[in-house]
C-alpha cells in the first residue's frame, strides 16, 4: 500500500516520498484495522516534516486520520465492520490527567502517523465520526476540532452570553468560533484580511478586527464589549500576540494559550496578568473522553467544518505549502 515517509533530517517538503509499505498486520485482541480515507493539516504536522520538531527519519507523517472499520479483533465489541471512525491524537490519553507517555507517542511524531492507506492498532486509538460526516470532515476534529473543545468547554466553561475572541481563521480558530455561536457565546475574530473578515462574519462572528490596520487590537476588543472585555480568548499566536489578548480579556478572563506562530518564547507582562487576575491555561489537544464528548455535541447541534482546500495524498508537499503560504480558510484535508 502507498505512504508518505519524511526523509533524512533535517526533513524538508522536498524530501517528503511516496513509498511502498506492507499492508496492515490481521487485527488481534483489542485491536481494528482501519481503511484511511482521509486526513487534515495541523502546524504541528507542517512543523514535523519541516524539522522544527525532530522526528525520526522515515516517519510516517500526519495525526488527523478518518476512515472505515474492515477487521475487528477479538473482544472489541465499539466497533464493526463498516463504522466510520476518526483517530485521537493522544492514543495514551483515554480520560483524566494525561499520562506521562502521551506526550511521546502522537501519531506522526513519536510515532508513525495517518499518511498512509491502512493501519491496524487498538481500538482505543479511535472514535466513532460524527453521523454525516465525510471522511474529510472528520478528520478535521482530531487536533483542531478537539482543541477548541477544550478550550471553551474544558478548561474554560463557555456560557451563553459570553464573549470569546479568536485569532486568525485558521482550523482551531474557526472551529472555536463555530463553537461559540452554537453554545450562544458572542465571537469576536481578528485576521490581517478583510476577505476572510467577511467570511468569518458569514459564520456569524459579530464583530471582526483586521490586526494590520488596528495594531491595538486588544485595546479595540475591549471596546467592542463596552470595555468589560472578553470571557476567553483562544490564544493561537504565542508571545507575538499574547499582551493584546491580555489587554482583550476582562478582569478574571480566561486565556487558552495553544499556539507559538509567532514565536515559542518572549517577555510577559506579569503586572499586567495579576493586575487583571487573569488566567493562562497553557494546553495540548485533549483526550479521548474529550472528544467523544465534543463528538455528541456535533451530533446534537449539527456542527459542520470548514474545509477550504483538499490534496491528494501523493501530493501532501503541495498542501503544505499551500497551508505555510496561509491561503487556506479553516482545514485542508488530504484525501487518501
Amino acid at each position: 500500500m502507498k505512504a508518505i515517509r519524511t526523509g533524512a533530517a533535517p526533513s524538508t517538503l522536498d524530501a517528503l516520498e511516496l513509498v511502498d509499505i506492507d499492508e496492515p498486520q490481521a487485527p488481534g485482541p483489542g485491536e481494528i484495522t482501519v481503511a484511511l480515507k482521509a486526513s487534515s493539516l495541523n502546524y504541528h504536522d507542517y512543523a514535523v516534516v519541516t524539522g522544527m520538531i525532530p522526528a525520526e527519519q522515515g516517519r510516517i507523517p500526519m495525526s488527523d486520520g478518518a476512515g472505515e472499520v474492515t477487521a475487528v479483533g477479538e473482544g472489541v465489541s465499539e466497533f464493526a465492520v463498516g463504522d466510520a471512525v476518526v483517530s485521537t491524537f493522544f492514543p495514551d490519553w483515554l480520560d483524566g490527567d494525561p499520562p506521562t507517555s502521551a506526550f511521546r507517542r502522537v501519531p506522526g511524531d513519536g510515532i508513525d502517523g495517518y499518511a498512509r492507506e491502512a493501519v491496524t492498532a487498538p481500538a482505543s486509538w479511535f472514535t466513532h465520526a460524527p453521523a454525516g460526516y465525510s471522511h474529510a470532515e472528520a478528520a478535521t476534529l482530531t487536533c483542531a476540532g478537539l482543541t477548541a473543545w477544550r478550550a471553551l468547554f474544558v478548561d474554560y466553561a463557555l456560557k451563553p452570553g459570553d464573549t470569546v475572541l479568536v485569532q486568525g481563521t485558521g482550523g482551531v480558530s474557526i472551529f472555536a468560533l463555530q463553537f461559540a455561536k452554537a453554545a450562544g457565546a458572542r465571537a469576536i475574530a481578528t485576521s490581517s484580511s478583510d476577505e476572510k473578515l467577511e467570511r468569518v462574519r458569514a459564520l456569524g462572528a459579530d464583530h471582526t478586527i483586521n490586526y494590520k490596520e488596528v495594531e491595538a487590537w486588544g485595546p479595540k476588543a475591549l471596546e467592542l464589549t463596552g470595555g468589560r472585555g472578553v470571557d476567553c480568548v483562544v490564544e493561537v499566536g504565542g508571545p507575538g500576540t499574547l499582551d493584546q489578548s491580555m489587554l482583550a480579556a476582562r478582569v478574571g478572563g480566561h486565556i487558552a494559550l495553544i499556539g507559538v506562530l509567532t514565536g515559542v518564547a518572549g517577555p510577559v507582562q506579569t503586572a499586567l496578568l495579576f493586575s487583571k487576575n487573569l488566567t493562562v491555561q497553557g494546553l495540548t489537544v485533549g483526550s479521548r473522553a474529550m472528544q467523544q464528548a465534543m463528538i455528541a455535541a456535533i451530533e446534537a447541534n449539527g456542527t459542520k467544518p470548514v474545509v477550504s482546500d483538499s490534496f491528494a495524498l501523493a501530493d501532501l508537499a503541495d498542501a503544505f505549502r499551500h497551508q505555510e503560504a496561509n491561503r487556506h480558510f479553516g482545514k485542508i484535508a488530504v484525501e487518501i
